[in-house]
């Protein structure tokens, strides 16, 4: 069987199981049976495939059959235009999330220019490190915090900062959200779960059969973890700090009102993807003021009027 025949072959078995981007998706596997790039494969396109390539290839498409995602069976996935290694114990970065990097691209560079001192991002919920790996190669002089609650998914992390150069940018915690970033920072970024108990039960096979739960569930109205990192926030933010949360479809009306309660002093902004929906909300505290209990207000007021007298 030629390279050719395969890949037709392959494309009308995925089409049959009901799989996306069949043509595409039977390309990548190939490839990844026979080691070779999309240039050589079709430089090559009648090649003969071996006994072996042949039934490493089929085996491939059989676990895809089964709904085993493309970039658990390969162990690659791209984002932000950087390679990835990834496992189920990590959530497969989405291209959506790609405008949560943007935003918090241009935060940064709006701010850490005029600071002499190193800008510091933390992020919740690292999972593959994709988030602050993306961040950490086109903000070189940043220092990052990236926590998560699992330990095999701070392993998968460690993985890919060696992979893309950014071990020495990064400092991996593992712990719950915020609680073990040691300082307060300038920029919070994180993608938590957020599908909602009755989504859970909808989610295609690939994502309810092999993606990690403890990455996609976010309680009834999916907001619960995203609620309870915004509470850790008032003693994690630099002043005049932000922050950058990815939410789901419908969900930004009610987190805008959750945070205008919690923090009425901050702005807040909430960005749409490419197909329009409502992706990124982001909270940016205007100084001191935004961030201080009304305690903490009155100390700091106490000082200042101190310092006058």
């Amino acid at each position: 069987m030629t390279a050719k025949e395969a890949l037709t072959r392959a494309r009308q078995i995925l089409v049959h199981y009901n799989i996306e981007d069949a043509p595409l998706e039977s390309e990548v596997l190939l490839r990844y049976a026979l080691n070779i790039t999309r240039v050589q494969l079709y430089q090559d396109i009648r090649q003969e495939l071996t006994p072996e390539q042949e039934k490493a290839f089929w085996h491939l498409i059989e676990r895809r059959c089964n709904h085993e995602p493309t970039a658990y069976i390969t162990g690659h996935c791209e984002f932000y235009g950087l390679d990835f290694f990834v496992d189920p114990n990590v959530l497969i970065p989405r291209p959506g999330s790609e405008l949560l990097v943007e935003e918090a691209l241009a935060i940064a560079g709006k701010h850490s220019a005029q600071k002499k001192r190193p800008y510091l991002i933390a992020e919740a919920g690292t999972g593959s490190g994709a988030i602050s790996i993306a961040l950490a190669r086109h903000l070189p002089q940043a220092k990052i915090y990236t926590v998560d609650i699992s330990a095999p998914a701070i392993g998968v992390a460690v993985k890919n900062c060696r992979q893309n150069g950014v071990e020495g940018q990064i400092i991996l915690l593992q712990g719950d959200m915020l609680a073990p970033v040691p300082e307060p920072v300038d920029l919070i970024v994180a993608n938590l779960p957020y599908i909602t108990d009755k989504e859970m039960g909808e989610l295609s096979p690939e994502i309810r059969l092999f993606e990690p739960k403890l990455a996609l569930a976010g309680g009834e109205d999916g907001l619960d973890k995203i609620r309870q990192l915004c509470r850790q926030v008032r003693n994690k933010l630099r002043p005049g700090g932000s922050l950058l949360l990815e939410i789901g479809l419908g969900q930004a009306s009610n987190l805008t009102n959750f945070l205008q309660a919690l923090y009425p002093s901050a702005r807040i902004k909430v960005a749409p993807d490419y197909a329009g929906i409502d992706r990124v909300v982001g909270l940016t505290f205007p100084g001191m003021w935004g961030i201080l209990s009304p305690t903490g207000l009155t100390s700091h007021l106490s000082k200042k009027l101190s310092k006058a007298r």
